[in-house]
């Protein structure tokens, strides 16, 4: 399976979006600088993941939340429970 994901900064509230195989993992990557654009921007927290089967799916729909509004991903992000993907 692969994720996209959003992730907001909390000092500057700007939003990342990306993919990745493990969303946690990449979490912990931005959160330590290991992003080149992310670096020194956080910290990050996760606010919106999906699953998809494939890459290609993946990257399509990576490229389509990077297109965009604010307005549009706030509202995505407002509707997303985080509970579905990591409930114990």
């Amino acid at each position: 399976m692969f994720y996209v994901y959003i992730i907001r900064s909390s000092s500057l509230g700007i939003l990342y979006k990306g993919f990745s195989l493990n969303p946690m993992k990449r979490l912990e990557e931005h959160n330590t600088n290991l992003s080149k654009f992310t670096s020194n921007k956080g910290p990050w927290s996760l606010v919106y993941l999906e699953i998809h089967p494939t890459k290609k799916e993946a990257l399509i729909r990576e490229k389509q939340l990077k297109k965009y509004n604010h307005t549009y991903l706030n509202s995505l992000i407002q509707k997303f429970d985080i509970t579905l993907f990591f409930n114990p």
